[in-house]
């Protein structure tokens, strides 16, 4: 059996990455429409898709988003030792939904029968970083 050593580039990367996120699971929505929701904000300043949300004809939908927003904004703050987020200019770097399981409802239909009803969930995540740190990151590469 191999055993893998732990570099200490791997380390390294992970340490100096200033990336914070953030995992909404089992969302009681469908994620089809949380991706309409979810397109307005990626790539953002923190500050903007914030605004976005609150006045989101999806009300519904942007409450659950907004809420996981400010989860990841938080998580940031904590890695970075208490650093404030409106000072360093924090983007969305990325944000996406995944589906997840479908629970399936049965409704009554005409002449004994019984029509499926789908009730999807969704997962989401969202990623928050730094421009200045997305700079040097494109810098190094």
């Amino acid at each position: 059996m191999l055993q893998l050593e732990h570099s200490k580039v791997t380390e390294e990367i992970v340490n100096n990455s200033m990336e914070a996120v953030a995992i909404l699971r089992n969302c009681p929505l469908s994620p089809q429409k949380m991706r309409l929701v979810i397109d307005q904000i990626r790539g953002q300043k923190v500050e903007n898709a914030l605004n976005i949300l609150q006045f989101s004809q999806r009300k519904y939908y942007a409450v659950y988003v907004e809420k996981l927003l400010k989860s990841a904004i938080s998580n940031w703050e904590q890695k970075n030792n208490g650093s404030k987020a409106d000072e360093n200019n924090l983007v969305v770097s990325s944000v996406f939904v995944d589906g997840a399981f479908v629970a399936k409802r049965m409704r009554t239909a005409p002449q004994g029968r019984a029509y499926r009803i789908r009730k999807r969930y969704n997962h989401i995540t969202i990623k928050v970083d730094s421009i200045n740190n997305k700079e040097t990151q494109l810098a190094e590469a």
